[in-house]
């Protein structure tokens, strides 16, 4: 199963997941995160910043278009993740230039089919994510049977608080029916020393196990 690790603020770690075959590495461009990345890495160190799998993911909130799209050129970024309020519209701008996950917060009474039909044509991937009351992660999971009978149609990753001893609750749900669509899963905070920096002896078990799924 494909991963994602997420709120990375050192190329040395980003480096290390490659190591670990991690698919996928985020990097937060929403200054008011405490995993901000660009306090911690500079746009020329992140664009030269290169592993041998590892992809590199920009996490955007609501941010001005060019900016992105300048961000997107100046730090090598593989995909764009829109977490904020992004329009459908806004979304195929984005898209035009770079491939495009857009996040949507979850609750527990929100109808998940209605909230992603007018993205469907305009993105490539969906994120589902943990509801709260600011933009990005919680470390709280959401329900994932609110999933189980869709057919969402498109590639997702699996987001929400997702830590290590959730491995036996993946394998559950990569074999349900809407796991056909399931990218990768999405992983931050509770694999965290502090906001930005991960601990290693935990992800590298949990990725092991993860590979097995």
């Amino acid at each position: 199963m494909r991963a994602k690790v997420c709120g990375l603020n050192s190329i040395h770690q980003m480096m290390q997941l490659d190591e670990m075959g991690v698919n996928f590495a985020g990097f937060i461009f929403y200054p008011k995160s405490p995993r901000f990345v660009l306090k911690s890495i500079d746009k020329a160190a992140l664009k030269k910043a290169k592993g041998q799998t590892i992809n590199k993911v920009g996490v955007f909130v609501n941010e001005d278009p060019s900016v992105l799209l300048s961000m997107v050129d100046d730090c090598g970024l593989y995909l764009a993740q829109l977490h904020g309020d992004e329009t459908p519209r806004y979304c195929e701008k984005i898209a035009d230039y770079i491939s495009v996950i857009k996040a949507f917060r979850l609750r527990d009474d929100d109808d998940i089919l209605w909230k992603i039909k007018d993205y469907q044509e305009m993105v490539d991937m969906f994120l589902f994510d943990t509801a709260g009351a600011e933009y990005g992660g919680t470390g709280k999971r959401f329900n994932w049977d609110m999933l189980l009978s869709l057919n969402i149609n498109k590639p997702f990753f699996l987001s929400g608080g997702i830590g290590p001893d959730d491995i036996e609750a993946l394998k559950t749900f990569s074999e349900s029916s809407v796991a056909k669509d399931l990218f990768a899963i999405d992983v931050n905070s509770r694999f965290e020393i502090a906001p930005g920096i991960k601990d290693m002896t935990i992800i590298q078990p949990f990725i092991q196990a993860l590979n097995k799924i």
